[in-house]
């Protein structure tokens, strides 16, 4: 299995999808509309034009330039009609390059649970990956010309150069995801921040086991002494190196510590104090992603905002209610993990064990909520005109139903917030935890739209880091029957049940 058999399982379903959908929808829908054309134009040469409705960057369109030039050969050589590398730029072949790079994408997220978890087997690490290539919001896109899905892989190759410590490669990797997707600069911040508790974690652990057996091989060396002054100077001794030990691992005890479920705040501190004693060390590693980021923040002054185009239309907004949508929709997606009867009644014994802190917690979440989904609940023109979306029926047939309703839905939202986060902190520090959460809140929090295909990358992290990597083969199975009953019924409405609009010419189809 491995890799290539992730990559060659993948093929079997990608490229027969492909072609039925490029024979039953040849033209640009959607956002298509404007990133076809943007495309075709950098196909002939014209590097200067750009779609002032775009609000991306243009690295999808450079890497299908790419794309395109690698089977350009092939098609002259198959003695192709096309005349011209600009005719070769048609909307099927570009809708391929995110065929390539969803299978891509399908071996990094192999690669990455091999390195999380080395003693997995080969064939539960394939049928994982596997799994997770058919999440919902990324199968989907794979087979239209959407920056999802290289988007995903960008940031999931930054990520696992990061893990590797090949930072200067993950920094690399992390400028073509902000070049395709410019709110992938959060995602690069999480990487260092990931990268910084990990070397300051490796940091310590190694002074630990140094100084451990440095004082058991003096211990060792005086063992032998005789006499009672010398025991005694022993013990002098012994108590000495105890109490100098006990001075120079105390960080180390609050890092190595992963059993103390209070241990945020030391966790916090231990992992700045440990920075600032390697600040140096980690300036040096960690000094392409400040390029990077630095030279995004000129960008941004220099552009006047994070959007490229349609600006109008996309402006910040604190959307708090954006997070809450996130953890239902993500809890849903992995029901097994969230609503078992197991994962239940443990979520009830750990508000019962330390109640105080528990129902103070639950209180404050729940308050958070209550004022997320009144004052920053936001309804965008876009979300209440277009029908061909989801959310739009889900706004209309559930969350806005009756004013009460969302109101009601935010228990649920908080219970699925602490859920994700009980199973991340089963394998994660707390301060990643913490980090992560941040991440998610930094990427959502400013976007007013309802964008299910935003949630993809933060869902992601969460399969990848949470205790799901321990589960057993049938909670993988269950969640791949949900992943292919969802892609099913999605891709079926998209291509078989075609509408038409009495205001404007040509079919609508439904979209996430």
């Amino acid at each position: 299995m491995g890799k290539l058999g992730v990559a060659a399982i993948m093929s079997l379903w990608v490229i027969p999808i492909s072609i039925m959908v490029n024979h039953i929808v040849p033209e640009p829908y959607m956002d298509e509309i404007f990133h076809v054309p943007q495309a075709q134009q950098y196909c002939n040469g014209n590097f200067k034009s750009w779609d002032p409705m775009i609000t991306t960057p243009p690295g999808l369109y450079y890497l299908s330039l790419a794309h395109v030039a690698s089977l350009f050969p092939g098609m002259l050589l198959m003695n192709n009609t096309t005349q011209s590398f600009s005719e070769a730029c048609s909307t099927s072949i570009l809708r391929s390059t995110n065929a390539i790079f969803a299978v891509i994408c399908g071996v990094l997220v192999y690669e990455i649970i091999r390195f999380l978890e080395p003693n997995l087997s080969d064939r539960m690490a394939t049928f994982m990956a596997l799994v997770m290539s058919l999440y919902p919001l990324h199968w989907f896109f794979t087979f239209l010309y959407y920056t999802d899905v290289a988007s995903l892989t960008a940031v999931l190759a930054m990520y696992l150069a990061c893990l590797k410590k090949r930072y200067t490669l993950s920094a690399l990797f992390g400028t073509v995801a902000i070049f395709i997707r410019q709110t992938n600069v959060v995602w690069m911040l999480f990487v260092v921040c990931s990268g910084v508790i990990d070397s300051t974690i490796d940091s310590v652990k190694s002074s630990d086991k140094n100084e451990k057996q440095r004082v058991n091989q003096e211990l060792h060396q005086t063992s032998d002494k005789k006499g009672e002054t010398l025991r005694s100077n022993l013990r002098k001794r012994k108590s000495d190196n105890s109490s100098d030990a006990r001075s120079r691992l105390n960080i180390s005890k609050m890092i190595s510590s992963t059993e103390d479920t209070s241990g945020l705040i030391y966790d916090i501190y231990a992992v700045i104090s440990t920075s600032w004693n390697m600040k140096w060390s980690l300036v040096v590693k960690f000094s392409p992603f400040a390029v990077v980021v630095l030279a995004f923040g000129i960008f941004i002054l220099w552009n006047g905002g994070i959007v490229l185009g349609a600006k109008e239309d996309h402006v910040v907004s604190p959307h708090f209610a954006q997070i809450m949508y996130f953890s239902l929709v993500s809890a849903l997606f992995s029901a097994p993990l969230h609503f078992s009867a197991d994962q239940l009644r443990n979520q009830f014994q750990k508000l019962h064990r330390n109640w105080p802190l528990s129902l103070l917690l639950t209180l404050v979440a729940l308050i958070t909520g209550f004022a997320s989904v009144h004052f920053f609940s936001l309804a965008h023109p876009y979300l209440l005109a277009d029908n061909r979306h989801y959310p739009f029926y889900l706004w209309r047939k559930i969350i806005n139903v009756h004013w009460s309703m969302k109101y009601m839905l935010v228990p649920v939202y908080v219970y699925s917030w602490f859920s994700i986060l009980t199973l991340l902190a089963k394998t994660q520090r707390k301060i990643w935890v913490l980090v992560y959460f941040l991440a998610t809140c930094g990427v959502l929090v400013p976007t007013p739209l309802i964008e299910f295909r935003y949630y993809t990358i933060p869902f992601y992290l969460f399969m990848l880091h949470s205790c799901v990597r321990s589960s057993g083969f049938a909670t993988w199975l269950l969640i791949g029957t949900i992943f292919v009953c969802t892609n099913v019924f999605t891709m079926a409405m998209f291509l078989f049940r075609p509408f038409k609009w009495s205001h404007e010419d040509g079919v609508q189809r439904f979209i996430w």
